[in-house]
């Protein structure tokens, strides 16, 4: 039977919570009992996660941080710390999709501000969290990589090497802090009814659910799912894995 508690005690820390996958996430440790410090660009963006994760009975902290100012995120750690005393899960979601375009086309521009956001801010964050978690005896990390993490995409070739880099980043941090009680697990979403997808598509969906095997969109609550699912004592054995939850879009 499943323990719709499992988080008790604990403090989960989730960045890019504004919406999406994010979004459903933080609501989903809140209800199972954790205390969340959600993150994203502005705390006005935070204000519709906040108020869920308020109905659900749970507590958050909103930080408006941008994942690819270095300050930023050392800061927002620290917040967190002095508010709850320690970092037991963080869920570094905080992503953006590129402008589509062939590789001899890219923006160097563009480039760099994928690259910047998907991948440095994600190393950044780990960084931090990283050392907090070594303080204090262990900890739980979950980066967002993508199916594009392990295929290439036509006219996405900034947004899947951000995310391949993401696998490599999350499998040598799992290898460096195995015996430190820290797993590092990456999840790999497909298609999901997001803003994003709805920014990458233009609006027309239907070219997305074409792409999907099941012949669907995945909901955001089903990667939260799966990320509660590594987070908990449930998924205690695994670490450094790279887990596709994509209705098979990247076989």
């Amino acid at each position: 039977m499943l323990d719709v508690q499992r988080f008790t005690g604990k403090i989960a820390f989730v960045t890019g919570a504004a919406s999406g996958i994010g979004r459903a996430t933080a609501i989903a440790f809140a209800a199972e009992g954790a205390r969340v410090a959600i993150l994203d660009r502005t705390e006005e963006a935070l204000g519709e996660t906040a108020a869920a994760i308020t109905r659900a009975g749970g507590e958050a902290l909103v930080i408006a941080c941008d994942v690819s100012q270095p300050e930023q995120v050392a800061a927002a750690v620290a917040r967190v710390v002095a508010t709850f005393g320690r970092l037991d899960i963080a869920f570094n979601n905080a992503g953006v999709e590129n402008k589509a375009a062939p590789v001899a086309e890219i923006e160097l521009e563009e480039w760099d501000r994928i690259i910047d956001i998907n991948l440095r801010g994600t190393f950044v964050c780990m960084k931090h969290e990283l050392a907090q978690m070594v303080r204090q005896g262990g900890g739980v990390i979950v980066n967002t990589s993508s199916g594009a993490g392990i295929r290439g995409v036509a006219g996405g070739a900034s947004y899947a090497a951000s995310k391949h880099a993401i696998i490599g980043l999350t499998k040598s941090a799992a290898l460096d802090y195995a015996k430190q009680n820290i797993r590092v697990n990456a999840v790999l979403p497909g298609n999901i009814e997001t803003p994003m997808m709805d920014r990458f598509t233009g609006g027309d969906i239907q070219k997305a659910i074409d792409l999907e095997p099941v012949g669907r969109l995945e909901k955001p609550e089903e990667i939260a799912d799966a990320v509660l699912w590594m987070s908990a004592d449930l998924g205690a054995f695994v670490t450094g894995a790279a887990i596709s939850v994509d209705g098979g879009w990247s076989l």
